[in-house]
């Protein structure tokens, strides 16, 4: 199967488990950070969920991102388990399902969340 990531310039989350304990994890490994096993298996987010929380940034860290500010950062929990930090449409609220979509912020592709 050929998973789309947005960290490889694909427009597409992607996440890994594990077979032995079951556990979800967002940022890849060649081992599972619960039990050690080193076969995670990498598969593709549907890129819907839900906003655990949100934060307002108008002090931007660096020149590239103040031209942008302010602008906002959420946590999602992801329907598939697990959790990611990502930008996201200033209306968002805690509890609002998102879906993502891949936009350019200062020449990077990045995940973006819009309500669902």
């Amino acid at each position: 199967m050929n998973v789309l990531d947005w960290t490889k310039d694909g427009d597409g989350i992607a996440y890994q488990t594990c077979g032995n304990c079951k556990a979800i994890w967002y940022f890849q490994r060649s081992f599972c950070p619960e039990c050690g096993t080193s076969t995670p298996t990498t598969l593709q987010a549907s890129g819907r969920g839900t906003v655990h929380a949100r934060t307002l940034v108008t002090r931007a860290p660096t020149e590239e991102l103040r031209a942008h500010a302010p602008y906002l950062i959420v946590l999602i929990d992801a329907e598939e388990g697990f959790r990611l930090m990502a930008h996201g449409d200033a209306d968002l609220q805690i509890g609002d399902r998102v879906l993502a979509r891949f936009t350019q912020l200062a020449g990077h592709k990045i995940p973006y969340f819009d309500k669902a």
